[in-house]
């Protein structure tokens, strides 16, 4: 819900500020944020996210294949990138990445949480390129990222357009992480260092 400070009242009498809230951009969730807000929002925090690289795993848990999104950029790029997006107000950790992974893979990729998720590591996005490894154009942004391992079946939706699975080596390629945007090469072998398949 947006709030804006009401200017003062002259005569000092009202104190009901409700008629400065606008109604929710989203009526499910009220704390979502318009256009606008979130453009506003951007230029002034730090955002929030939880980023996920599906894994497919054998039968002893090692990982045997990441899986690696094909997007196309507004301007017509194709880019890869993986799973990623905003944790709402209110919301947990688990819940979001459990929301971003069926929004991305669709609802029969069955992701296996963790009761409790520890990020293999943080990532800050800043809209300067240089200051990290992470850039993005719009907003300076800290990420948790994980490694979570999918069972089910997984189609690509929203504005993936594929979800291709690469082998560790692969992934760890020069050539898979010069397509990655906003430096995700680099996380992909974070992701594969944390699981001591970085050679």
């Amino acid at each position: 819900m947006a709030v804006r400070t009401p200017d003062p009242d002259p005569d000092g009498e009202d104190d009901d500020l409700s008629q400065f809230s606008e109604p929710p951009a989203d009526a499910s969730n009220p704390a979502w944020l318009s256009e606008f807000e979130l453009a506003e929002a951007r230029r002034r925090l730090p955002m929030l996210y939880v980023e996920a690289i599906p894994v497919r795993t054998d039968g002893t848990g090692q990982v045997t294949e990441l899986g690696i999104l094909l997007r196309s950029t507004p301007l017509g790029e194709m880019t890869r990138t993986i799973v990623s997006g905003r944790v709402r107000f209110g919301e947990t950790v688990r819940d979001a990445l459990f929301r971003h992974i069926e929004n991305d893979l669709g609802p029969m990729a069955f992701p296996l949480l963790p009761p409790q998720p520890v990020p293999f590591t943080v990532a800050e996005y800043f809209p300067i390129p240089g200051v990290s490894a992470f850039h993005d154009d719009r907003q300076h942004a800290v990420s948790l990222a994980y490694v979570v391992p999918v069972t089910g079946t997984c189609e690509p939706r929203q504005d993936a357009l594929e979800v291709t699975w690469f082998s560790p080596e692969e992934a760890a390629s020069d050539a898979l992480s010069d397509e990655m945007e906003g430096g995700r090469g680099t996380l992909i072998r974070n992701a594969l260092a944390s699981l001591g398949l970085l050679r």
